[in-house]
């Protein structure tokens, strides 16, 4: 079991296929700063690599992201100094979020466990979601008493439409794979132990497909569809700038680190 001091995304290239696998496994591959930093040098190194076609994102152990790492909020709580919920965003989720859109590969979530959160944006927001039968989605911002961020306000509704998207984000139900199938949340769910094979079969076959015209449709699929993402984005930044600032997340954060419910207002 990998801890802190070993690097918080590990980068493998394997021909043409690149896989970055998120590795805070004690903390369900939650995202604090180290992991944010550690997948910037690995897009850094995949944009500069132009052998590289396509890319998979995975996590380690039996979850593949559960979000942000509370952890790290109750700390800057506990020293008098609240985040600003929307410069976290615009320094770091968002700029994940258009850095996965901007590359110029496929890139290809292998959803091997729970996707809660940012988490579960992050798998909706590669090009295509292949999902493990154990995985689940949970959009639960509304359990720490914040929005939906990190582009599941754009990527969600597209997904599964307006009215379904907005159900999940209320509600902050866990959705199963063969359900997530169903609805269009995920491309494809696939037998547990088949998921890496089939992400890795898929991403060799883009591998070999046509590196401009894969580019181009990526990128002309992501600004033709209705609103921007930009726009989204930042309406996100605004609203968590807003919610970050109240006693009920800072409530949530409190009993996240306590081990008790939270006490919403």
């Amino acid at each position: 079991m990998a801890g802190d001091a070993e690097p918080a995304a590990l980068l493998a290239i394997d021909g043409k296929v690149a896989t970055i696998t998120l590795n805070r496994p004690q903390r369900l591959n939650a995202f604090n700063l180290a992991l944010h930093e550690a997948l910037r040098a690995a897009f850094d190194r995949i944009e500069q690599d132009g052998a590289i076609r396509a890319l998979i994102i995975t996590g380690a152990g039996r979850a593949f992201s559960a979000g942000q790492d509370l952890g790290d909020r109750a700390a800057a709580f506990d020293a008098g100094t609240p985040p600003d919920l929307g410069e976290l965003l615009e320094l770091h989720y968002n700029r994940l979020v258009l850095r996965i859109a901007a590359l110029p590969v496929p890139v290809i979530a292998a959803v091997n466990g729970m996707a809660f959160g940012a988490g579960a944006a992050l798998a909706i927001g590669c090009d295509v979601t292949l999902a493990a039968a154990s995985a689940q989605f949970v959009f639960g911002f509304g359990r720490v008493a914040l929005g939906p961020d990190a582009g599941t306000s754009w990527f969600l509704p597209h997904r599964v439409g307006p009215g379904r998207a907005l159900a999940l984000t209320l509600t902050g139900e866990a959705v199963d794979a063969a359900r997530a199938e169903q609805i269009g949340l995920i491309s494809r769910a696939v037998p547990d132990e088949a998921l890496a094979q089939e992400a890795h079969a898929l991403a060799e076959a883009f591998a070999k497909g046509p590196r401009e015209a894969l580019a181009a449709t990526k990128q002309q699929m992501r600004t033709a569809f209705l609103g921007s993402l930009e726009s989204a984005l930042a309406g996100e930044a605004a609203m968590q700038r807003r919610l970050g600032a109240t006693d009920d997340y800072r409530d949530a954060v409190a009993a996240f680190a306590e081990k008790r419910p939270p006490r919403f207002r």
